[in-house]
């Protein structure tokens, strides 16, 4: 791949992730008061899923030879992984250490991204 491809492959990837991320936040933020939180959480997800893979597919990696139906697999696997991990880390910072429910989705957003690139997708 040419590097301005890459480069831009790299900017699309972040700001679609960033977008995906702030979509989680706001509709956990609509949600939290009419649900549980952690169901909040999943909802949340599940909108973010959607503009995560659509954002993806149409503009990070637009030039995949695999089929939609083959990256949405691919992708819901990576992604339920880490809607996992998060979800786990919410209920240990929310519900076990009485952290806020911003707080606590804000840091296992965080570390979860953090934990699955450092030792799942950049694993050295």
């Amino acid at each position: 791949m040419p590097l301005p491809s890459l480069i831009k492959s790299v900017f699309s990837f972040t700001a679609v992730g960033a977008s995906a991320a702030l979509v989680h936040l706001l509709v956990f933020g609509l949600l939290k008061d009419f649900l549980f939180p952690e169901f909040a959480n999943l909802f949340a997800f599940l909108v973010a899923f959607s503009v995560s893979f659509a954002g993806h597919r149409l503009l990070s990696f637009k030039d995949s030879q695999t089929s939609i139906n083959q990256s949405l697999q691919r992708f819901a696997l990576t992604s339920v992984a880490g809607f996992a991990t998060n979800q786990v880390m919410f209920l240990v910072f929310f519900r076990a250490l009485h952290w806020t429910d911003w707080g606590a989705l804000t840091i296992a957003l965080g570390i979860q991204t953090f934990i699955l690139s450092r030792w799942w997708a950049f694993k050295r």
